[in-house]
């Protein structure tokens, strides 16, 4: 999957992010932000620790257990707290990727709409893939695209973190908190707006990208165990859950004051 996402950076432009405009991307940045601050609200309500609070909602907002793992050190979680934090992500990520296609024509999305709506709700950038591929190509490069910038706000909100939780002699490393394929994403779609790939280039590209992603999915099941749902206990499960109705919320929001159709690829 991750090799799926390099090859879809080649079907994305400098110009397409540009395109998108300021209202969405200033819209990514604020929903994410207020998306963590609701969900440690409602971890502390449904009784989690500070920590566990905090794991979950940057899972929830950003990027799954890449966000965790990377947020976890910063504010010294403990371990049980980062297992229990994404015990249930695989399963509730796995609902959802089978929930959201069908959301598409039940609120007469268009493409563009059902993939920010997707781009903003699926937990990890594999799971985009697999929650928008059976719906349109288009679907797919627009959920990439916004997930692609809620990933990278993991930085500003690693360095945020890290001045609210000082830890003495503990240093954050670009790694740390950008996964390999999304910095091969970026590269891809650079070469793609320096125009240094041919255009007959790009059908077969999307052919393999597709393919891979379908490859993928079915390992998708595989990764579900429904026994670590003993292991989150309810009050994760329960403030997952919520943080995610309310993420859906606010994009569906955004999706419906704004017109985000004139998005081209």
């Amino acid at each position: 999957m991750e090799i799926a996402i390099v090859l879809l950076g080649a079907s994305v432009s400098v110009h397409t992010v540009l395109s998108a405009g300021w209202t969405l991307l200033v819209g990514i940045i604020v929903i994410v932000f207020l998306t963590i601050f609701i969900s440690f609200i409602i971890g502390r309500f449904y009784g989690l620790s500070k920590n566990l609070a905090m794991l979950v909602a940057c899972g929830n907002a950003i990027c799954d257990n890449s966000a965790i793992v990377a947020t976890a050190p910063v504010i010294n979680a403990k371990s049980e707290e980062v297992a229990a934090s994404i015990a249930f992500a695989a399963l509730l990520g796995a609902i959802i990727i089978f929930i959201l296609p069908s959301l598409q024509p039940l609120f007469n999305l268009s493409f563009n709409q059902y993939g920010i709506l997707a781009g903003m709700t699926v937990y990890a950038v594999p799971q985009v893939l697999a929650a928008t591929t059976s719906v349109s190509f288009v679907s797919v490069q627009i959920a990439t695209l916004v997930k692609l910038v809620r990933v990278l706000m993991l930085g500003p909100i690693i360095f945020t973190l890290a001045i609210i939780y000082p830890r003495p002699g503990h240093h954050l490393r670009l790694h740390n908190f950008i996964p390999w394929f999304i910095i091969g994403f970026i590269i891809m779609m650079l070469i793609r707006s320096a125009e240094l790939i041919p255009t007959t280039a790009l059908t077969p590209i999307n052919f393999i990208t597709q393919l891979f992603t379908i490859i993928s999915m079915a390992g998708l099941g595989l990764s579900v165990d429904i026994r670590s749902l003993k292991k989150a206990g309810w009050r994760v499960i329960c403030a997952s859950i919520t943080s995610i109705f309310f993420l859906s919320v606010f994009s569906s929001l955004m999706i419906k004051l704004f017109n985000f159709d004139r998005i081209t690829f």
